[in-house]
């Protein structure tokens, strides 16, 4: 698959009990081009106001770097959560497959039922490194009772970064909801083609306490199936991959 979009994201710090007051809001505005060949090998390059994020995994390991930055991190292999947003029918099947049934919930006058699935200990364990621990991953899928399509997404992951000096553990906490519009057949295909995503993260530990929101609005151009000449070097890591550190959090492009 090939899917090329733009993208509009805007972001703010907040106090516990809102936006803060002292903050400012910055809105950015980009584009983004995505390569998958199986919901482990994919390769996604976003660019917003001149600043470059490449990321990508090759079912061995993920890896995502910044223009601003020299070095890339790295982390174990995984689906892109984008295919997750409407993007790959069959990812979202399979993502679904063991959830259970959590109830009912009408959104933009759309009948929904609610599927939850809670990550096994096996799979949170997959999901950590050596200096990062998956504490909790939870998802809630809801999908229309007319058409049986995904129309709402959201995914909470509690991260603990353990400290080697024997220091406070510091912990990531990111809650995202994303909402799915526009479903159009591609080859026979129901993919959205735009919808809107709004995250939470939380840092708190060793006297850190910071929280921002961020808020992404996204629409794909053109998206293809079936391209040819999509070969295990097209989704290779970077060079320094394997020598760098691993990342703490995945940013909301991912």
């Amino acid at each position: 698959m090939c899917a090329v979009g733009q993208v509009k994201i805007s972001t703010s710090d907040m106090h516990q009990s809102g936006i803060n007051d002292n903050s400012k809001c910055h809105c950015e505005v980009g584009a983004f081009v995505l390569w998958q060949k199986n919901p482990d090998q994919w390769v996604l390059e976003l660019v917003v106001s001149g600043c470059k994020v490449s990321a990508g995994s090759n079912g061995k390991v993920a890896w995502s770097q910044s223009s601003s930055s020299s070095s890339a991190s790295k982390g174990p292999p995984r689906p892109l959560r984008r295919f997750f947003q409407g993007l790959d029918p069959r990812s979202t099947a399979n993502l679904f497959s063991n959830a259970i049934c959590f109830g009912e919930k009408t959104i933009k006058d759309e009948e929904c039922f609610i599927l939850k699935l809670e990550s096994s200990i096996e799979m949170l364990k997959a999901q950590s490194m050596i200096n990062t621990e998956v504490v909790h991953h939870t998802i809630w899928g809801y999908f229309s009772q007319r058409t049986g399509l995904l129309v709402q997404f959201e995914d909470t992951k509690l991260v603990r970064l353990k400290s080697t000096k024997g220091d406070s553990n510091v912990f990531w906490e990111t809650s995202m909801e994303s909402i799915l519009e526009d479903y159009r057949y591609i080859e026979g295909i129901n993919v959205v083609h735009s919808g809107k995503t709004a995250a939470t993260i939380y840092r708190y530990g060793k006297n850190i306490d910071y929280r921002a929101k961020i808020e992404e609005t996204w629409f794909i151009e053109e998206i293809d199936f079936n391209i040819f000449g999509l070969s295990m070097e097209c989704f290779l890591p970077p060079a320094d991959v394997n020598k760098e550190t691993e990342f703490e959090d995945q940013a909301i492009a991912c």
